[in-house]
């Protein structure tokens, strides 16, 4: 079944403590994965292209996308992916602390599939992150 192979997640998260979370709430829903770590905007597009030092990268089933990132914004990155077509059918997933409209609104706007505020609770952030499963399973049709 499709569900045997692991998802390929991106995360792009500046914040330890976030990616560590997110690392447990993704085990936590019991979401087979394999996931890869950025720190900043800029790294996501070089890993997202195949650049330097990212020649060979699994490519992404989803992305998972924080807003506020050092060098290129998480608004910058999405649209970026959503230009290129290559890029364009990769699922985002925003979460972020971020729970103003304009953000929500932007990030919409530049076609993310989800947005999502990191919630306080490991439970809950595993919760949102089951979306993940039906994103990926989308983008592999």
């Amino acid at each position: 079944p499709e569900s045997a192979q692991p998802v390929e997640i991106l995360l792009v998260e500046d914040n330890p403590v976030d990616a560590m979370m997110i690392k447990e709430a993704l085990h936590l829903a019991k979401i087979r994965h394999q996931l890869s770590l950025v720190e900043d905007g800029e790294a996501a597009l070089r890993y997202l292209r195949n650049e330097p030092p990212h020649e060979s990268p699994a490519r992404p089933d989803v992305v998972i996308l924080d807003l506020r990132l050092p060098r290129v914004s998480g608004h910058a990155v999405l649209g970026a992916m959503k230009a290129d077509p290559g890029l364009r059918p990769i699922p985002v997933l925003i979460l972020t602390t971020s729970s103003a409209q304009r953000d929500i609104a932007k990030s919409y706007d530049l076609q993310a599939d989800q947005f999502v505020t990191k919630p306080m609770g490991l439970n809950v952030l595993a919760g949102e992150l089951k979306i993940i499963e039906g994103l990926a399973a989308r983008a592999r049709q």
